[in-house]
């Protein structure tokens, strides 16, 4: 659909805007759907009035969404682009061309349905972004080269660094929502029951369910359990997954936009400008880590605040691991070296032993004890069988730990890693690194070590090399920044 343009420039949104606002009817409608479902069809009248208050709050937000339509205008004029609002009173805010420093494209189902996505021209900044809901995908597209052109990208015709692979799908079990997102899922599920005035714990199928197997045979209900949450968990990951990242294809649009676009039934479409990249992380989580795989996220601004720079900076799903390298090198330009880092002290291990067993071990222990001395001996012997089953955890999980450090300098890039369930490798340009900062505490200083952390001002803000010797913190920040550190450092001292 053509968007009319006015004689000064102003363009309208799109007319099926007010359509798409009435997404928000499935929660209530649904929830009265299962309300009825539950009650074989008889309605109460706290659900009429539901009903009621759920068909004025139409009426409200429809004549609300048509009046913002019809007031709304944006343009994009030679120096900004420009968006006004309001009915009594009348806002226009302009965002100058040279700040947008990504544009991002998104679609929920609705909007999909519709042929609408919604533009954010982010600035990286302060202010924010501005954002223009809904457009026609066609005059989108066109409006998002527009701005990238505007604010100085050239197009440049560059190969597509990756695309999706059905088979990557077998990643998805070896993440946090295998059981996370089923516990997450039931506390929405009990939420909305409780809001409709469903008592789960009262109805038939829960309850025969519970004199069947809860109250006996708990040798077979407890592992039927678990299979069945695991069950679920690994499905629920699947379809997250597949929601996510189906169609997910990366590339370089031209040489100063790296585009990420994914997504089933939600479409989103995530642009940086290659000046804004700091560098990339290679995740590697535990399960994943021994899955084979990885994933990948740029280090970059422009992207909001911390917590959306975490969810729209991520460049490649759980992957096989040579996608994710293939992936970072891609973007870096350049082939870097992750592996044969620099090992950091060894007394760094034992700080983790120490740690694990002090935060971990002895206090699950004592209280195991003290319990069993007043209460029953059967807790001491839960309390040795701890002791002997932990100690051995603390000291294979304090390795892994103590074998996730290590840190170099590979050319123009400062290669950091560390954690051992997290298994992040960080690979930052240099020139990004603004400031050091150099902690210890009275232990570390006994056992001569420090972290120190390069501020960037992009992603995570501040990447540590965590417990190295102070006199290679100094010399890595050095190297990475130049001899004024080592002056600075040795003048302090």
């Amino acid at each position: 659909m053509n968007e009319p343009r006015h004689a000064a420039g102003w363009r309208r949104l799109d007319a099926r805007t007010p359509l798409a606002h009435c997404a928000w009817l499935g929660a209530p409608l649904g929830s009265l759907a299962l309300t009825a479902l539950a009650t074989g069809g008889r309605l109460d009248a706290r659900a009429w009035i539901t009903l009621a208050i759920i068909t004025t709050v139409f009426a409200v937000i429809t004549g609300a969404g048509t009046l913002t339509w019809r007031l709304t205008r944006y343009r994009v004029t030679a120096d900004a682009i420009e968006l006004r609002t309001g009915l009594f009173t009348r806002r226009v805010r302009a965002v100058p061309l040279h700040r947008v420093r990504n544009v991002d494209l998104t679609a929920n189902p609705v909007q999909r349905l519709l042929g609408l996505v919604v533009l954010r021209a982010g600035t990286g900044g302060h202010s924010g972004e501005l954002k223009l809901e809904a457009l026609g995908r066609p005059g989108a597209e066109r409006l998002r080269r527009e701005l990238l052109a505007r604010a100085g990208s050239v197009d440049a015709a560059e190969p597509v660094l990756s695309t999706a692979d059905p088979r990557w799908l077998r990643y998805a079990p070896l993440t946090f929502w295998v059981f996370g997102g089923v516990l997450v899922s039931a506390g929405a599920v009990w939420r909305a029951l409780d809001g409709m005035g469903i008592e789960p714990w009262r109805l038939g199928l829960v309850r025969r369910a519970f004199d069947a197997f809860g109250r006996s045979a708990l040798w077979l209900t407890i592992p039927v359990g678990l299979l069945i949450v695991t069950l679920l968990g690994v499905t629920g990951a699947v379809a997250l997954y597949a929601e996510n990242w189906w169609r997910y294809r990366l590339e370089w649009t031209d040489d100063a936009t790296l585009r990420v676009r994914r997504g089933l039934l939600t479409t989103r479409s995530v642009s940086i400008e290659r000046a804004r990249l700091r560098g990339v992380v290679l995740r590697e989580p535990l399960l994943l880590r021994y899955g084979g795989g990885a994933t990948v996220r740029a280090v970059t601004s422009g992207l909001g605040n911390r917590e959306e720079n975490l969810r729209r900076s991520v460049l490649l799903p759980p992957a096989p691991r040579s996608e994710a390298v293939r992936v970072c090198t891609g973007v870096l330009g350049e082939a870097v070296d992750v592996a044969g880092l620099r090992a950091h002290p060894a007394v760094a291990r034992r700080r983790r032993v120490v740690r694990l067993v002090v935060w971990g071990v002895v206090p699950v222990t004592v209280a195991l004890g003290v319990l069993g001395v007043l209460l029953t001996p059967v807790l001491l012997w839960c309390a040795a069988g701890w002791l002997l089953v932990s100690v051995p955890v603390a000291y294979a999980l304090a390795g892994a730990a103590y074998r996730a450090l290590g840190h170099a300098v590979r050319g123009r890039w400062l290669v950091v890693r560390s954690g051992a369930l997290s298994g992040e490798t960080a690979v930052l340009d240099r020139a990004s690194v603004l400031a050091w900062t150099f902690t210890d505490t009275p232990f570390s200083r006994r056992a001569g070590l420090v972290t120190a952390t390069a501020a960037v001002a992009a992603g995570e803000e501040g990447y540590h090399v965590r417990d190295v010797g102070a006199g290679d913190a100094v010399g890595v920040a050095g190297a990475v920044s130049g001899e004024w550190v080592r002056e600075f450092v040795v003048g302090e001292g």
